[in-house]
């Protein structure tokens, strides 16, 4: 993975030959690629590149020239191989083995038609010099990010949002629309949008040019129903396969590979499947476990998280003999980690859920340069409760998040005027469910399941995918996540409930596709999600430093936000989350702390 950045500027093309902000915006990537930088210049562009070598060290270098393009660009395209053989034999000169020459050969090849061809997870921009024209594109399942803003007649992207705040006519600012997003969708973000006023993100399975008019963009992929024809047998193979085949591609790479393992389903599938290949070759797999000092004092179960992961983690190790770390997290770690959560994610994000995570890649990061990771199968085979639940599953709104009224409590009076906060949120609902694609005579639960689908593909995953590029980026990790590969995530779409819910149980299909891989205790394990600390001394860490806040008189949290609301909030105990499974009372506090830090550290400028 990497970082990416660029500058197209046609009304003032000397403007980006020298100008010292472009140091700067390559500054921002560092984290996300500290083996090698670059920095290509032509006229009206300048194309900015921080490389973390996974494939191909030597010969992946960028940004990188082929005839009359040059590319830079963040993924791994997992087709490589097939891609490289096809153009080879259509006469093109390959001179490397790394995707970053395929893909740039493909676009030469295909122009805009050669994404139609990528299995991968990426963001890429080609400028042609003889076009005088970008071509920017993102990936399918949006893993990998593409910000952009228009700024004083120039186009700028990046692979993060500080990279456009790196140029010095960017301003952070912060309008009601961005208010609203951060108060009564956040930590979701809406398609598209980067908050802050005049940025914006390339959807996932978006693609575009940018030339003298502007950016013109479309969508090149999209879920598409259509009626299920496979017996049982044949899904269930076929499911197999491809998480069997998606895994093998991700194993590919130069350096040290690892997996994170909780003991839960879909990373023990992953760890197992990568066990297999590396015994193969006479290797032996790292894993990586996550806990909390003192867990087995304080957890207790909940109908979220209904047990601990050691216990899971252990019997896995054992039946497939990895070498294990188990890291394991102070909660005042995780408090004081909340802040560079923030800088990492460039937004308040999902508070000590992003914390962990950013603690937890560090400490794989001295052991492995990548990770394969178990994200995603929730959305795509239904495993989730609110997937299950008949009543949760009808009931109108964003299930992960049924709290407007209570987020609305917070905000101050001139942020609502005029504003109905059930309607706005209601607005992004009903148009996710126009967007969803719907064979013709499809029954009343089919069609609500193939919403869920939907409404989870963009939103809530997205804000499970910008967490792990975010947080492992961070500590210069590439995170490879095997179930969000584009050929199963369409296979599953139209396969009916009572097949992806075989026998019954949750994510049944999964199960029965890997069942002879697991043991029998990790096979049947209830959901449990990514853990949190249940220590005290992390809700009072929070606590405290909330009610330093609350006796500063200028604080900026509390020119949105009511104070009296937050100290109501200190006191009270809510079991319903904020958002998603796990982001309750302490987490709502934390969330609050790392979006009074953004609007200070962030020079954020509040627009009445």
């Amino acid at each position: 993975m990497c970082g990416i950045a660029g500058i197209i500027d046609y009304e003032h093309p000397a403007q980006t030959m020298c100008a010292p902000y472009v140091q700067a915006m390559q500054e921002t990537l560092r984290r996300r690629g500290p083996d090698q930088k670059g920095i290509w210049k032509e006229s009206f562009v300048t194309l900015i590149h921080s490389r973390l070598s996974i494939v191909d060290l030597e010969g992946g270098r960028q940004p990188m020239m082929r005839g009359s393009c040059c590319i830079v660009y963040n993924g791994e395209l997992y087709n490589t191989q097939e891609l490289r053989a096809e153009l080879l034999a259509r006469g093109r000169q390959l001179s490397t083995h790394s995707d970053t020459e395929v893909i740039l050969q493909s676009y030469l090849e295909w122009k805009e038609a050669c994404v139609d061809k990528f299995n991968g997870i990426f963001a890429f921009a080609i400028w042609d010099t003889y076009r005088k024209e970008l071509f920017i594109a993102r990936d399918p399942m949006g893993v990998k990010p593409l910000f952009y803003t228009m700024c004083k007649d120039a186009f700028l992207f990046g692979s993060e949002i500080k990279t456009l705040l790196a140029h010095p006519f960017v301003r952070p600012r912060l309008t009601r629309s961005g208010i609203l997003q951060l108060m009564l969708l956040g930590p979701g973000r809406i398609g598209g949008s980067g908050v802050l006023e005049g940025i914006c993100e390339l959807k996932p399975g978006a693609c575009g040019y940018v030339d003298l008019h502007g950016l013109h963009s479309w969508t090149y992929a999209k879920m598409e129903d259509r009626v299920h024809t496979d017996p049982l047998e044949t899904t269930v193979q076929t499911v197999r396969t491809l998480v069997r085949d998606a895994v093998h591609r991700q194993l590919q790479a130069d350096v040290a590979v690892g997996t994170f393992l909780s003991g839960g389903l879909d990373s023990s599938i992953i760890t197992a499947l990568a066990s297999e290949q590396f015994a193969r070759e006479g290797k032996k797999l790292h894993t990586f476990s996550l806990d909390y000092e003192d867990n087995q004092k304080y957890f207790h179960a909940t109908k979220f998280q209904p047990n601990a992961d050691a216990d899971y983690v252990e019997e896995m190790v054992q039946a497939i003999h990895s070498e294990h770390h188990r890291i394991v997290l102070r909660p005042q770690d995780v408090a004081d980690a909340l802040y560079a959560a923030v800088d990492a994610r460039d937004l308040p994000g999902m508070a000590d859920v992003d914390s962990s995570l950013l603690l937890f890649c560090k400490e794989i990061r001295r052991h492995v340069k990548v990770a394969l990771s178990g994200e995603c199968a929730d959305e795509l085979f239904g495993g989730y409760p609110w997937y299950r639940d008949p009543q949760v599953r009808m009931r109108y709104g964003f299930p992960w998040s049924q709290t407007t009224d209570h987020r609305s409590s917070f905000l101050k009076e001139e942020w609502l005027t005029g504003v109905d906060a059930n309607a706005y949120v209601s607005q992004w609902y009903e148009q996710t469910l126009k967007e969803t694609d719907l064979v013709a005579g499809i029954d009343t639960q089919e069609r609500r399941l193939r919403e869920m689908t939907m409404l989870n593909m963009q939103w809530f995953m997205q804000t499970l995918l910008d967490r792990k590029d975010r947080m492992s980026m961070y500590a210069s990790l590439e995170v490879r996540v095997p179930f969000c590969d584009v050929r199963l995530a369409r296979y599953l779409y139209s396969i009916p409930w009572e097949i992806k819910d075989y026998n019954g149980y949750e994510k049944g299909l999964l199960r029965e596709a890997v069942k002879d891989l697991l043991p029998q205790r990790v096979l049947w394990r209830k959901k449990s999600p990514y853990p949190k600390t249940w220590h005290p001394l992390y809700r009072q860490c929070v606590s405290e430093r909330m009610k330093e806040l609350l006796a500063q008189a200028d604080a900026p949290l509390f020119a949105l936000v009511k104070k009296e609301r937050v100290q109501e909030l200190l006191q009270e105990e809510r079991s319903v989350p904020w958002y998603g499974q796990l982001m309750t009372t302490p987490q709502t506090i934390a969330y609050l702390l790392q979006l009074n830090y953004w609007l200070e550290h962030y020079h954020v400028e509040i627009q009445i």
